[in-house]
């Protein structure tokens, strides 16, 4: 098996993503930018923004929508944590705090300040999961129907590089039992899109 290595440019923008204070006086627990990241990845996932719970652990999706995301995608915990296969970008790097009716939007500063430079650098990805109203309104832009179930509903349009879900929250639930078409029609494609990419990744190594 070759070696690692690690593409320095990814490496010094990921250390300086890390050290970013840009919305330091608008986060209730302080800046703890969440983000992961390597040049030979195949997937990416771009999320939200972390909730209290990653804040805290430092450590991404490690909540029950993480829980339920590796289920949706077939992977276990080696697989989703490992940079080389899969990049985690949340739309805001940073925990918002939370408002009346759940954790506040992702901060808008992460999206100006970094997302083109570290999509530049992931060259690799087959196959990217968009997730959420404002991930999709990033990633698909026009192509975004005007609701989000519409959007996921328009899932096969957006084949075979992205997918647009809702989040796996379990704030979704109701969504998910008014939608049975998604665990049905889309979850299927998803598992085995995941699984051909991570074993074309395995035959070309």
């Amino acid at each position: 098996m070759k070696p690692r290595t690690f593409d320095r440019s990814l490496q010094q923008l990921l250390v300086e993503i890390r050290d970013c204070r840009a919305c330091e006086n608008d986060l209730p627990c302080g800046p703890r930018p969440i983000v992961a990241a390597h040049q030979d990845a195949r997937i990416l996932i771009i999320g939200q923004a972390p909730g209290l719970r990653v804040h805290e652990s430092g450590i991404p999706w490690n909540d029950p929508s993480g829980q339920r995301l590796r289920e949706w995608m077939g992977t276990d915990l080696s697989v989703f944590y490992d940079e080389t296969k899969v990049a985690l970008m949340p739309m805001g790097f940073c925990y918002p705090g939370t408002g009346k009716s759940g954790d506040l939007p992702p901060r808008p500063e992460c999206a100006e300040l970094w997302h083109e430079k570290l999509l530049a650098r992931l060259a690799k990805v087959n196959l990217t999961l968009v997730i959420g109203t404002y991930a999709h309104r990033f990633r698909l832009g026009e192509a975004r129907k005007k609701t989000l179930t519409a959007t996921v509903q328009a899932w096969k349009e957006y084949r075979p590089d992205c997918l647009a879900l809702p989040h796996p929250s379990p704030r979704n639930n109701i969504w998910l039992k008014k939608n049975p078409w998604f665990e049905a029609e889309v979850l299927p494609y998803l598992k085995s899109r995941v699984k051909r990419i991570l074993k074309e990744r395995k035959q070309s190594k």
